[in-house]
């Protein structure tokens, strides 16, 4: 960029190099701001002659062309890039879902001199509207080469953020108890009520049973027939894994475990199988208490039937010290 000062006259189209004040100390036109035909109108009627401005160079990108353009690579899903003043685009959602967010390349892109972008947090629920990421360039410009070296790595290793959309959302809930299964009904159901209600959900699907195999397992099948998009296990007690009831009814409906135990506190005793595309997520003590835990880090990605792996239930940990 070069700066430089100019007739007010003659300043349409150029960026101003810092921020314009009216004699009174109020802010008249930002800094970075595109000079406009009323812009000048008003540069003069405050009685001003000259003004200092920068003006591209050769291989250079205006800051907010560079932003939008990184915007629209780095982005998927139900989102939509809206400008903002100070070289910024912000990624907004258009309906609601959970963000996914590719931590390594976000990581490599804000290592750049030109570029930095700030997102929400992976697995985050966002409701229409929510802006979940912003682009912002270095002041007025950027080089064309590093513009395009990010988009180029971007277009390599994919997008940094996925908005996942939440569509129809369906839960199944199963409660279970030693005794009767209507005492963890009646123990959980206003708290599981809570917790769905944060992601703009309800239980569509409830079942209760005493805790033995048989019993779980059969309930199990008839809400596995509906296909929710998971089916949450509230139990009284507290289990031991794939090899205590609720684990082994799980494995007998022929579901695959695909975690156990969790790097969150609270939940640390999670367990996650899936039959076919249906998560089953058993998680004893995370429903006595509407406090967030483990529950709430997985539930925004299952409400949008995304498969949450083993590996990614291990990447909790940074982070997962809830309590």
């Amino acid at each position: 960029m070069r700066a430089q000062t100019v007739d007010v006259k003659s300043s349409t189209g150029r960026v101003l190099c810092c921020t314009v004040f009216r004699p009174g100390g109020k802010k008249l036109l930002a800094k970075g701001h595109v000079i406009s035909d009323e812009d000048v109108r008003v540069l003069e009627s405050e009685g001003m002659e000259s003004i200092w401005v920068t003006e591209l160079e050769e291989g250079e990108i205006g800051e907010d062309d560079a932003v939008c353009a990184v915007a629209g690579e780095m982005g998927c899903g139900s989102l939509e890039i809206r400008l903002a003043a100070g070289g910024r685009a912000n990624l907004v959602t258009t309906e609601n879902c959970c963000v996914l967010v590719d931590d390594e390349l976000l990581k490599q892109i804000n290592c750049t001199a030109s570029v930095v972008i700030a997102t929400s947090l992976n697995y985050s629920y966002a409701v229409a509207g929510q802006r979940v990421a912003t682009v912002k360039s270095a002041p007025f410009a950027v080089a064309k080469e590093q513009l395009d070296a990010i988009i180029g790595t971007i277009k390599e290793r994919g997008p940094i953020l996925q908005a996942r959309p939440i569509r129809t959302p369906s839960i199944g809930v199963l409660y279970s108890d030693p005794i009767s299964g209507e005492r963890a009904r009646q123990l959980f159901e206003n708290i599981m009520r809570q917790r769905l209600e944060r992601f703009g959900v309800s239980a569509n699907f409830v079942l209760a049973c005493t805790e033995d195999e048989n019993s779980v397992a059969r309930c199990l099948q008839h809400l596995l027939r509906s296909k929710p998009c998971a089916v949450l296990v509230a139990s009284t007690t507290a289990p031991a894994g794939p090899e205590d009831i609720v684990g082994q009814a799980i494995l007998k409906v022929g579901a695959q475990v695909e975690r156990f135990l969790a790097p969150v506190e609270p939940g640390n005793l999670m367990l996650m199988a899936y039959k076919d595309d249906v998560a089953i997520v058993s998680a004893p003590g995370c429903f006595r208490s509407a406090k967030p835990n483990v529950v709430d880090l997985v539930l925004p990605p299952l409400l949008a039937r995304y498969h949450v792996t083993g590996w990614e239930v291990a990447s909790l940990g940074h982070g997962g010290l809830l309590a």
